[in-house]
């Protein structure tokens, strides 16, 4: 009989089936607008979040980065919200889920557009364009690129703005014309506030213009405290706190028939400083081998590689990651659903032939080429409960 030593055993990588896929088309953020839009009477929208009451006036305030677990973990610190969580997907006290993967540019496409990562485009931090063969930032939108063809679908907010109902967003005037913003959130008017403050009381005074209303707005600073200084940080609940107070103060404000939604757009996980948790692709040859590209982010990878090698690649990064990472080819992460229940042919191509999503609290850095996403605390992207779950707390007047 042979002898096996521990040198012998190789585990099983993840199965890909395995991966929690988003909710799309009954729980995700992705459904969230068609839902409330579908309320509101507007044509060829879908009420996919079946628990929530439609309202004559409705906002949606998107927290950056404030997952559900986060926001159960602190109870202290967001007395206010956490008054709300039962309130959560229609009363049912449930979150719904993100999108994959889950991070800002992905998701705020899904919220504005109504559509999953894979009918929108904009699946990654970053991904490659097939048309250039260069990464491209979708969060800075870097390097420029003509946004109709990239992301040609309506917006939720145009549709419901054509059918007759006052649409309006109030966010950072730093946001006023960005591409991101014309592709994912555009559609009725625009209303620039620098503090979260002067944002509650326009966001209050647009829902009142109306009989039929859709606003939206936004605060960034909770995902900014994550990821420099990590979710149970002194600085990071300063910031629940805050937000906390102003979903209270927009609360208090809305006027009658109204119903506020508050969300986010993705969690996040604090992911230690050593070679355990922080795996660096710039220092290992066999992650580098038959790599063109690296896109995505540390949570979340999107792996190009150079002509002939894809299976190479994909049988290397299973070898190395795929007992922390689910490890999937392009068509298995599209079979399982990952993106969505369908891939528009534009899309494709900008999907990784190989996609790392991290299970485990570790992070694929690149120290050389992405020093600065490397030095974040706070993580995230993948398709794990802290990252994926986010509220759908609901304020009615």
């Amino acid at each position: 009989m042979v002898q096996h030593t521990a040198w012998d055993t190789h585990p099983e990588p993840l199965p890909v089936d395995s991966a929690p896929v988003p909710e799309y088309g009954s729980g995700s953020l992705a459904d969230l607008l068609p839902t409330l839009a579908a309320g509101l009477g507007v044509p060829g929208m879908t009420a996919g979040i079946t628990e929530l009451t439609p309202a004559d006036r409705n906002c949606v305030f998107l927290i950056d980065g404030l997952g559900w677990e986060q926001l159960r973990a602190h109870p202290d610190d967001a007395p206010f919200l956490s008054s709300l969580l039962g309130s959560s997907r229609g009363g049912t006290g449930r979150p719904i889920t993100a999108g994959y993967p889950a991070t800002t540019a992905t998701s705020l496409a899904s919220v504005g557009t109504g559509l999953p990562p894979g009918a929108h485009g904009l699946p990654g931090y970053t991904v490659r364009n097939p048309d250039t063969g260069a990464l491209m930032n979708q969060l800075r939108w870097q390097p420029w690129t003509a946004p109709g063809p990239w992301q040609p679908y309506p917006t939720v907010f145009g549709l419901a703005h054509e059918a007759g109902v006052h649409a309006a967003q109030v966010s950072s005037p730093t946001f006023a014309n960005t591409p991101l913003t014309k592709v994912a959130l555009s559609g009725g008017e625009f209303h620039g506030r620098l503090s979260g403050e002067d944002r509650m009381d326009c966001a209050a005074q647009q829902l009142a213009r109306a009989d039929r209303a859709l606003v939206y707005t936004y605060y960034a600073e909770v995902d900014g405290a994550g990821h420099r200084f990590g979710v149970d940080s002194d600085t990071w609940r300063g910031q629940l706190g805050h937000v906390d107070r102003l979903v209270q103060r927009l609360a208090e404000q809305l006027p009658p028939r109204s119903a506020l939604y508050v969300t986010a757009d993705h969690g996040m996980v604090d992911v230690a400083f050593d070679e355990d948790h922080r795996i660096d692709f710039d220092e290992d040859w066999e992650l580098k081998a038959g790599v063109a590209l690296l896109g995505g982010e540390g949570r979340a990878r999107h792996v190009y590689a150079v002509p002939g090698a894809q299976s190479d690649v994909l049988t290397c990064w299973r070898e190395v990651l795929g007992e922390q990472f689910w490890v999937a080819s392009r068509d298995e992460a599209i079979e399982a659903g990952w993106f969505g229940p369908r891939i528009d042919d534009r899309v494709y191509g900008r999907i990784g032939d190989v996609v790392a999503a991290a299970r485990d609290d570790v992070l694929l850095i690149a120290s050389e080429r992405e020093p600065k996403e490397s030095a974040m605390v706070g993580n995230h992207g993948s398709m794990t409960p802290a990252e994926q779950l986010v509220p759908l707390l609901e304020v009615r007047s």
